[in-house]
């Protein structure tokens, strides 16, 4: 289906879901989490992953059975978005079960992160497995992460995967990029929508959009010697960093490491800008959301220029993550 096909059918979706979901309070976004703190106090519908993927079966056509896949790991998504499934323990468990589940049926592993003895770790089966498990699960809980305001996931996957559109093009790779190109035109409807607080990706959200650009991202490193794997860790540094990064510092504060709080960058920088502007909490939350996804396409756009150099790639990742340590300890001090 082309493009704008695309547009009108995520349009039309995103507004009967979200009409329905208004009318019988269904799927409403509840305020007395804590981390829910970073947008307005209105209600909101967290409907953005059940519109992404109505959008995407009506749109798409995956192979190796990767459809059941998306509709797995959605079902644990909305599970957690109606309160039904709370224990963190419980969805970690399924959300491996149904990695597992796409690598075996997928085949598609992580081939190369160019160390030799890290190289030839992955020529065996279990260790092959568990890297590609363990790297997807830090992505999609790390997507997680940072769906906390308006424009910040959905705006972040825009940038990447237009810069993926971009490689592809100035290569012409035997890719799939019809796929990415539908994908990346849902998610700017869905972001346009997002911008405006008129609903929330959830949990559903982020697990699935998450997963899919995850799948996609290993299929790509593996198309081309060209494709450093480190231009893929630099796309998807920040939300790699920010699990990583949380675990840590509740390892360090022995906080319980499932429980959600409002110590992630993109809060602090809410709450910094909070305090210099006097602007409705949504425009806050969505200038957050922007300002994050600007740097970090000005980043993947240095990426571009460098896809091959691993040495430059390294440097850049490096950089990014004293930056966000900079930044984050100086937000955490100034609030």
């Amino acid at each position: 289906m082309s493009e704008i096909s695309a547009v009108l059918i995520s349009s039309s979706i995103c507004l009967i879901i979200n009409y329905i979901s208004i009318k019988y309070n269904y799927l409403i976004d509840e305020k007395f989490f804590p981390h829910k703190l970073f947008v307005s106090k209105n209600s909101v519908p967290i409907t953005g992953g059940l519109i992404f993927v109505l959008s995407t079966l009506l749109l798409l056509r995956f192979e190796n059975n990767f459809n059941y896949i998306i509709y797995l790991i959605f079902f644990v998504g909305i599970l957690s978005d109606l309160n039904i499934l709370k224990s963190p323990y419980k969805r970690f468990i399924l959300q491996i079960t149904i990695i597992i589940a796409l690598a075996f049926l997928s085949k598609n592993f992580i081939l190369s992160i160019r160390i030799p003895l890290f190289d030839h770790l992955l020529t065996y089966t279990f260790f092959k497995y568990f890297f590609v498990v363990f790297c997807l699960l830090i992505l999609i809980n790390g997507s997680n992460f940072i769906d906390g305001v308006n424009t910040l996931l959905i705006g972040y996957f825009i940038s990447l995967i237009l810069i993926v559109i971009i490689l592809i093009n100035q290569n012409s790779f035997d890719f799939e990029i019809q796929n990415l190109k539908i994908i990346f035109t849902v998610l700017l409807v869905l972001f346009i929508f997002n911008l405006f607080e008129k609903f929330f990706c959830g949990d559903s959200g982020s697990y699935v959009i998450s997963l899919i650009v995850g799948y996609y991202l290993i299929e790509l490193s593996n198309l081309s010697l060209i494709i450093s794997p480190y231009f893929i860790a630099c796309l998807l540094w920040y939300p790699a960093y920010e699990c990583l990064f949380s675990m840590i510092r509740k390892k360090i504060k022995k906080s319980k490491m499932t429980s959600p709080d409002n110590n992630h960058l993109h809060q602090l920088l809410f709450i910094f800008f909070k305090k210099k502007m006097n602007f409705e909490r949504w425009i806050i939350s969505s200038l957050t959301g922007v300002s994050i996804n600007t740097y970090n396409l000005i980043i993947f756009f240095i990426a571009l220029k460098n896809v091959s150099q691993t040495k430059t790639l390294i440097f850049i990742i490096i950089l990014n993550i004293i930056l966000y340590n900079v930044i984050y300890f100086f937000l955490k001090r100034e609030n």
